[in-house]
């Protein structure tokens, strides 16, 4: 089996093929990325075939599309703050981007095609736990082309048959995630601060609350997806149903770290919702096998990654 990672450099496209990798070797990976977010150093140790290019190059994301049995679909502008600050270049990558994806799909003969979109598209809907059959109000330009993201992937397979899968991830977080850029998550931005005995700086009263999920359990989730050519006709959470307030994460970084941090609290960010929390039921029915890990486990392991990044930058 090929698959082709879109985004393959970036964050959870690195952790995918690191996963595809280890789990079985048989299947080749492909990843085309243009750099503007991701890095080619996230697949240093890895085996992939590397194509650097834009998905708004559209010869180019046909020639990496041939001979592929599926395509995980990850390259992105993943910032709502970004996207309101340019939401030109958001609606491209993310709309017209997933647009030539899919239309890349068809020409290449790709069989199967797995999406990222995003619990932002839920946006001001105020139900708890949120499900996937729940209205959806977006409140950024990049939740509006999250919409368009999964909306496409949905239309192809009513349209042309194609298998389609539409994730919405909820706050991916681990090892490997960027933190100095203004745009960066906030688990690595809490992270980066803390660790450089730094104030942590918190948007609004830090009662708003995330479904934050390990990128192995997303990992391990797609990679089941892909395995199983498994596609719907309606979006799937990518989440396990946790209610993580940003005060209670910190609290938790400050017991695994044996001490206290300062935190800084500023206005709130145009465009972010209140409360995030996914109804799992869906991602357990069609993904049974896969144990989630938990925040505590998956803290630990990001925290370690974050002192060894660090150690390893000191001594460079």
């Amino acid at each position: 089996m090929r698959v082709l990672i879109t985004g393959g450099a970036g964050f959870i496209g690195s952790n995918l093929a690191k996963h595809i990798n280890k789990h079985d070797g048989a299947t080749e990976v492909r990843v085309i990325d243009d750099l503007s977010t991701g890095y080619e150093d996230n697949l240093d140790g890895t085996n992939v075939e590397f194509i650097r290019a834009s998905i708004l190059d559209y010869n180019a994301l046909v020639h990496a599309a041939t001979c592929v049995d599926s395509i995980v679909h990850l390259a992105a502008i993943p910032s709502v703050p970004r996207s309101i600050a340019d939401p030109v270049a958001s609606h491209a990558a993310n709309a017209t981007g997933t647009l030539n994806v899919l239309e890349a799909a068809r020409q290449a003969h790709v069989g199967h095609v797995v999406v990222a979109s995003s619990s932002s598209v839920y946006g001001s809907n105020p139900n708890l736990p949120k499900s996937e059959f729940d209205w959806t109000r977006p409140m950024s330009p990049y939740a509006v082309s999250k919409a368009a993201t999964e909306g496409y992937a949905i239309a192809y397979q009513f349209s042309y048959g194609l298998k389609t899968l539409a994730f919405r991830f909820f706050n991916v977080f681990g090892p490997g995630q960027a933190a100095g850029h203004a745009y960066a998550a906030v688990i690595p931005k809490f992270l980066d601060a803390a660790l450089d005995g730094r104030a942590v700086e918190v948007h609004g009263d830090g009662l708003q609350s995330r479904d934050f999920t390990y990128v192995e359990t997303v990992c391990a989730v797609i990679f089941s997806a892909i395995q199983n050519q498994t596609h719907s006709l309606d979006p799937v959470n990518l989440a396990y149903g946790t209610n993580t307030t940003l005060l209670s994460l910190l609290d938790e970084v400050e017991s695994q770290l044996g001490r206290q941090i300062e935190r800084i609290h500023t206005g709130p960010r145009t465009g972010d919702v209140r409360a995030s929390q996914a109804d799992n039921s869906r991602v357990r029915e069609l993904f049974p096998h896969v144990r989630p890990v938990d925040l505590t486990e998956g803290l630990t392991a990001t925290i370690k990654w974050f002192e060894q990044t660090k150690r390893t930058a000191a001594n460079a």
